[in-house]
């Protein structure tokens, strides 16, 4: 499905659009966890880019594999990552998969600390070790300073965010903007979000978070913002989505799985 028109050189997909937890949640009975609407199974939090013939991942979800299988995703050129928290790494050791279609090593890029954390998770994937019984994957680690970077062809600018304590990455890819798990977007990153088409904005729930905008505060954010469609992703269960879209401004809607942004 697509929805909107940003830069037509680029194509979002949502591959997960729910919260750490996803929903259903385990265990939990309340209305968005046992509804219908496909719209309200969210698995954890991920997109894939496309432009040109190039595709690369943002995140690694622990449902990595699912989401690739149901979006039909049959090939990776580069990993971006927006930091280290179980939910957005997880799913790294699926990437193997994508080295045997690729035929090479697969390169990651994020943050100094967010780099070093994944090393330390997946010590197996960066440690030769001849002895290692089964396949890992072939990755290659490089460090983002912050500022733009090129990645085949394109300009990509990383946004930092601050989700409660912890300084974490947004990406802007041409006119579409990823900006998941923040509860604050500093001056000098909202002015690289200028001019934008597309945002996909952190809006966790109604109810305040320490490290996540609720959905009041992601709505006054991206009015400041003021890109020409916002979605709201890192869903938790307790936004019921059509009930929700059904009170959103013109120019907002909640974010799902499988939603296509661009690339018309």
């Amino acid at each position: 499905m697509s929805d909107g028109r940003p830069d037509d050189r680029v194509r979002v997909t949502i591959l997960g659009s729910g919260t750490s937890h996803g929903v259903p949640m385990i265990g939990c009975d309340c209305p968005v966890c046992t509804s219908t609407d496909p719209r309200d199974r969210r698995t954890r939090p991920g997109i894939v880019v496309e432009y040109a013939d190039r595709v690369f991942l943002v995140d690694t979800s622990p449902e990595l594999r699912l989401q690739c299988v149901a979006n039909g995703i049959r090939r990776v050129d580069a990993i971006l990552f927006t930091h280290h928290h179980a939910d957005h790494i997880a799913g790294l050791d699926d990437l193997r998969r994508f080295n045997d279609l690729m035929d090479r090593t697969l390169t990651c890029y994020g943050l100094p600390h967010t780099v070093e954390v994944i090393r330390q998770w997946f010590r197996y994937a960066f440690e030769h070790d001849p002895d290692y019984p089964s396949q890992k994957p072939s990755l290659r680690l490089e460090s983002l300073d912050g500022g733009p970077f090129e990645l085949f062809g394109r300009t990509i600018v990383p946004i930092p965010l601050m989700h409660g304590p912890l300084a974490v990455l947004g990406y802007r890819f041409g006119n579409v903007a990823y900006c998941t798990d923040c509860n604050h977007i500093p001056p000098e990153s909202l002015e690289r979000l200028r001019g934008l088409d597309a945002l996909i904005l952190d809006g966790l729930r109604h109810k305040p978070h320490p490290t996540h905008f609720n959905l009041a505060q992601a709505v006054e954010m991206a009015r400041r913002i003021g890109a020409r469609r916002t979605w709201f992703t890192h869903i938790a269960h307790a936004l019921k989505h059509a009930e929700t879209d059904a009170e959103l401004p013109a120019g907002m809607a909640l974010a799902y799985d499988g939603l296509v942004i661009g690339g018309e």
